[in-house]
């Protein structure tokens, strides 16, 4: 289950800096709105997948006791 989880945040955070990348070479008017949320994905994903570990850890510590 972790390394899977590892697996899918690895090609998020991947996905998330070529995204911003490409958002911030593109001259379109939308394109700064699309650059603010991908830094914000950029940001948050890795936060949410450290805290989904910490709560399965919690949780499968529980239940083996």
């Amino acid at each position: 289950m972790k390394r899977i989880l590892a697996l899918v945040g690895v090609f998020l955070l991947v996905g998330m800096y070529i995204a911003t990348f490409v958002f911030a070479m593109i001259d379109s008017p939308t394109a700064d709105s699309w650059f603010r949320a991908s830094i914000f994905c950029t940001i948050t994903i890795p936060v949410f997948l450290y805290g989904y570990q910490l709560i399965y850890r919690y949780l499968k510590n529980r239940k083996d006791k």
